[in-house]
């Protein structure tokens, strides 16, 4: 990884093809919130003043869920500023929009914008990099953990999807309160608290069975898809002492409605060389790269992505080796190993793990 370059190398490159507009605010992007919230409050109110059968309400809850992860995929662009400018309005849309999953906007721009877009997949600053085997050879825990086949691993990992998101945001939030004066801790308490507050309230309203179907089913179903995404995001990549998008990054492909639904969240290396964009210009930055770079730039359609990840350990012997401590097998990450075939005139790239080779 002698070649890596820094996001800021890549952005001065690429913007000179870029629209001025495409760094504009685009307050319409609210109407798709709107829509999802008003969504929201139809289904949820069909829960609760009916008593439907338990089938029918799973399905309720499903559109639930899928609204509260496009309301968390609307924060997140909320939270960039990429909807509104104006401060305190962009706060508050970001804690309406990530109310149901429980992040306060303080917490989220303190962990997400400042640390893990600043410090993508370095083994030490960024808050979301998967761990270093000299990190969890301390961690009792994780050690019994990886003593267990990797299918039972991955099995365990993938369901654990439907509650990483809150469970790494509620870490977060001890992370980082401390960093904080006094004035902002307590900002960021209320902005933890509140949420927390209305959803288990809502318990002595509508009782517990109805409960379940229209916030916690819809929380944990909320949770996989948003961490589908962020899975795939960067754990199949090296970790990288550069931030280099082009390394640490890999752009999943989707059904262009999903991406419609999902305010083109697919779209996560272009995302992290201009977090401040607009995304609906995304495709044409994903044009320009491949143009420019094509032997670098990492692609992947989500089930494939997801499957790579079924096959691989989530630890890394060095930054670009990923190892399985069970056995010491170790594998290789996006670029390094973890190889491509190209498929059709377009470059569809599919991955191929190979045969993981042994340590040493």
């Amino acid at each position: 990884m002698d070649d890596l370059h820094s996001f800021s190398w890549y952005a001065a490159k690429l913007k000179k093809h870029l629209p001025p507009e495409a760094f504009q605010p685009v307050p319409t992007r609210l109407y798709g919130g709107l829509t999802y919230l008003l969504i929201t409050i139809i289904t949820f109110l069909l829960i609760s003043f009916n008593d439907f059968h338990p089938l029918i309400s799973l399905f309720l809850s499903v559109i639930l869920g899928s609204c509260f992860a496009g309301l968390g995929f609307l924060g997140h662009e909320i939270l960039h500023g990429t909807v509104i400018r104006k401060a305190w309005v962009r706060d508050l849309l970001g804690a309406v929009a990530f109310w149901p999953l429980n992040t306060g906007p303080t917490l989220w721009r303190k962990w997400h914008n400042l640390n893990h877009h600043v410090h993508t997949q370095h083994d030490e600053n960024d808050p979301d990099a998967w761990p270093t085997l000299e990190r969890i050879s301390k961690m009792k825990w994780f050690k019994w953990v990886y003593g267990l086949p990797l299918f039972i691993r991955s099995l365990i990992s993938f369901m654990s999807l439907t509650v990483q998101f809150s469970a790494h945001s509620m870490k977060m939030f001890f992370t980082y309160v401390n960093e904080f004066n006094r004035k902002k801790q307590r900002d960021l308490w209320l902005q933890m608290i509140l949420p927390w507050v209305t959803w288990l309230s809502l318990i002595l309203v509508i009782g517990f069975r109805k409960w379940i179907f229209a916030y916690l089913i819809p929380l944990f179903i909320a949770n996989f898809i948003v961490m589908a995404y962020i899975s795939t995001n960067h754990r199949l990549n090296p970790l990288t002492p550069v931030n280099d998008p082009l390394a640490n990054s890999l752009t999943v492909t989707v059904p262009r409605i999903v991406d419609v639904l999902h305010f083109n969240f697919s779209y996560h290396t272009e995302h992290h060389l201009f977090p401040g964009m607009n995304p609906k210009y995304y495709p044409s930055v994903k044009k320009h790269i491949k143009a420019m770079w094509p032997d670098r730039y990492h692609e992947m359609p989500m089930m494939q992505a997801l499957h790579a990840l079924w096959q691989t350990p989530r630890v890394y012997q060095k930054q670009t080796i990923l190892i399985d401590p069970r056995n010491q097998k170790t594998y290789g990450s996006l670029g390094n190993n973890l190889n491509y075939i190209l498929r059709n005139s377009d470059s569809m790239k599919k991955p191929v793990l190979h045969k993981p080779t042994r340590k040493g």
